[in-house]
């Protein structure tokens, strides 16, 4: 059996041959069972087989797409907490520049929370949504994720983005307990979304 087809990523064509080797595979058991007189509309055991393998690969991978997001969520979280004691130290010293830069990396560093990474990782999430893939479809359809995202819901997307642009504006006279009462919301949300069984 030859199958062409002209795919617009590597990706997509390596799929494109597992499965034509996989169906090949298959119909050379299936004709031999037709051949000896099989009787019955059942499926061949190692078409059922297959089949609950290819599940099994599509399955694994949707959970190492959650982990992966998780990763991203917990490095870009890791490090606006490293802003945010660059920013309580330079305020404490005095440092206005030094306070300011880091307050805004911290408003950059939550915002990068909300939309679950950069727009290199926004150009990968477009990519599989454009292939057809959405991770949360049914979470799509009841509203409680935008397209796409893996572990940010819709609501608290929202409520990063507000923290983002709150600490954003804080950056020109920033006042430490101002941002440790807003870091708090942003560790609060950002915990209940990485909790394990979510």
């Amino acid at each position: 059996m030859m199958c062409r087809t002209y795919a617009r990523t590597e990706g997509a064509r390596v799929v494109v041959v597992v499965v034509t080797v996989m169906v090949t595979g298959l119909l050379a058991i299936v004709a031999p069972a037709r051949a000896q007189g099989a009787s019955g509309p059942a499926t061949p055991p190692e078409m059922v087989a297959a089949y609950g393998a290819l599940a099994d690969t599509i399955l694994a991978a949707k959970r190492a797409e959650a982990e992966l997001v998780r990763s991203i969520l917990a490095a870009t979280h890791a490090h606006a907490q490293v802003q945010l004691s660059r920013a309580q130290r330079a305020i404490t010293a005095g440092d206005a520049k030094a306070a300011q830069a880091a307050v805004e990396a911290l408003a950059a560093d939550v915002g990068q929370v909300a939309t679950e990474g950069d727009n290199a990782v926004a150009a990968v999430r477009k990519r599989l949504i454009e292939g057809g893939h959405h991770h949360n479809a049914a979470g799509e359809a009841q509203g409680l994720y935008d397209e796409g995202f893996v572990v940010v819901t819709r609501a608290a997307k929202q409520q990063l983005l507000d923290s983002s642009r709150t600490i954003g504006r804080m950056a020109a006279a920033p006042k430490a307990d101002a941002l440790d009462a807003e870091w708090k919301k942003v560790d609060s949300i950002y915990k209940g979304l990485t909790q394990p069984g979510k």
